[in-house]
């Protein structure tokens, strides 16, 4: 979003303002050395009509569209051939952006239109609102071409199964858009410490949160207000509905499925089971006027082979304190890890588990040892001691890349390597009734029980 736009009309939410923040810190360097090379290697291809270059079109230009087509201009060989979206405002945007780095796209309206005009298309990425996703990857997907859809699958079951059946059908590529999945430290974390050489022992207790501070709704410039028949043809009552879908029931899921999916999707990775019941409290307390729940607070169980195990998520959207993290907690240690390393990036050993060192050395973790420090308190002086038995073990994976990228990555190496996805359909689905049953549970005032048929598409 441009910087004349005011935070009325775009909200500096935290994990936005560190994505943007980071893609701005290094876009231009990066674009200026190996990415426009690979965007140079590109237009040859283009011109010799061979090579691994990908042609890809967008759907859904808004501010997640926009996060992802900076994570793309990072890759090499990926080439934007067309963007969509119903709004002017959004595709002069990304037409101005993407032609600043070499990309000549199309502009489009109807995604339908789009499809049936642009021939050497690969792949689509949607980033339009979640009930209209379902419609987007499928006709994408009958046309012939792999997608990348953003979370969550859609706000309707229904609609979520319909996705998960046109890749079977049409035997085209679906990842869903759950990028920790493909995070390196995540990778690093789930994966080898706690999975494999299980460093936190039984893991019992799961905590998650993403908190955001209040905003007001988008607003949006006058001159780009589109017309009420423009509105209704795509299904929108107004303008504050459609710059605020994320609000509504009839495009999106809440905070809880914005938000929440993300980190409920890694209590199921974690588990190694899919959840048994959830209960969830939460209620539209502070916002009037908005039909989705403000503040949601569940709790999830898990049938583990060693026992019963829980984990507690809340979002809540009036107050950013502590912003948005996970952990992961054992009967030998705990495990702190976030998007953004400053908010979550260590471990903590207890005091009778086997030792950590041999890790360090093997280069699994880092051993962080502070020294003797005062603590100043009306004048009394305290000596506080921590080592690195009592306190952190930082994690030695770092990320030097924007969050999405790597799952891009892993997206654009199945198409053209065969690479296993790291976020299939099938796993997205079962994300989303996992989600998506937070809502019924709030509705209905009861605890909510899963069956293992509910997560087969």
């Amino acid at each position: 979003m441009p910087e004349h736009i005011t935070r009325k009309d775009e909200p500096s939410h935290s994990r936005r303002r560190f994505i943007k923040s980071s893609a701005a810190a290094g876009l231009g360097m990066a674009l200026t050395a190996s990415t426009l090379r690979g965007s140079s290697a590109s237009a040859s291809l283009q011109e010799s009509g061979g090579g691994d270059q990908l042609n890809i079109a967008l759907i859904g230009a808004g501010a997640q569209g926009r996060v992802l087509i900076e994570s793309c201009l990072r890759i090499p060989d990926i080439r934007f051939k067309a963007v969509c979206d119903i709004w002017e405002y959004s595709q002069r945007y990304a037409e101005r952006y993407l032609k600043k780095y070499g990309h000549e796209a199309g502009v489009y309206e109807d995604y339908r239109e789009m499809l049936a005009r642009e021939k050497d298309l690969d792949a689509v990425i949607v980033a339009s609102p979640d009930g209209v996703h379902a419609e987007h990857a499928n006709a994408a997907m009958r046309a012939g071409l792999h997608v990348y859809c953003e979370k969550e699958m859609s706000n309707s079951l229904t609609k979520a199964r319909s996705m998960v059946r046109t890749a079977r059908e049409t035997n085209k590529l679906l990842q869903i858009g759950h990028q920790r999945r493909s995070n390196p430290r995540y990778l690093h974390a789930i994966n080898r410490l706690i999975l494999e050489h299980k460093i936190l022992g039984r893991v019992t207790k799961a905590y998650a949160q993403w908190n955001r501070a209040k905003s007001d709704m988008l607003g949006w410039p006058r001159q780009y207000t589109l017309s009420a028949d423009t509105l209704a043809a795509y299904g929108y009552s107004s303008m504050t509905a459609f710059r605020n879908w994320r609000w509504f029931k009839k495009y999106g899921g809440g905070p809880i499925v914005d938000l929440g999916s993300h980190q409920i999707d890694l209590f199921s990775w974690i588990f190694g089971v899919l959840p048994s019941t959830v209960t969830a409290s939460g209620g539209t307390d502070y916002y009037p006027g908005r039909e989705w729940y403000d503040n949601v607070m569940a709790i999830y169980e898990f049938e583990t082979e060693e026992g019963t195990a829980r984990a507690l998520y809340q979002v809540q959207t009036m107050t950013k304190h502590g912003g948005f993290y996970e952990v992961f907690m054992g009967d030998n240690g705990s495990l702190v890890i976030s998007e953004v390393p400053q908010l979550g990036d260590w471990a903590m050993r207890e005091a009778h588990a086997p030792e950590w060192d041999s890790l360090v050395k093997e280069g699994l973790l880092k051993s962080e040892t502070q020294p003797i420090r005062k603590v100043d308190t009306t004048n009394i002086f305290l000596d506080v001691r921590v080592t690195a038995e009592a306190g952190r073990w930082p994690l030695p994976v770092e990320l030097a890349k924007p969050a999405h990228q790597p799952h891009l990555e892993n997206f654009f190496d199945a198409v053209r390597n065969g690479t296993k996805l790291n976020c299939p359909p099938e796993i997205g689905y079962e994300t989303a009734v996992a989600v998506l049953k937070v809502n019924e549970s709030i509705e209905n005032r009861r605890r909510c029980t899963f069956t293992p048929e509910q997560f087969k598409a």
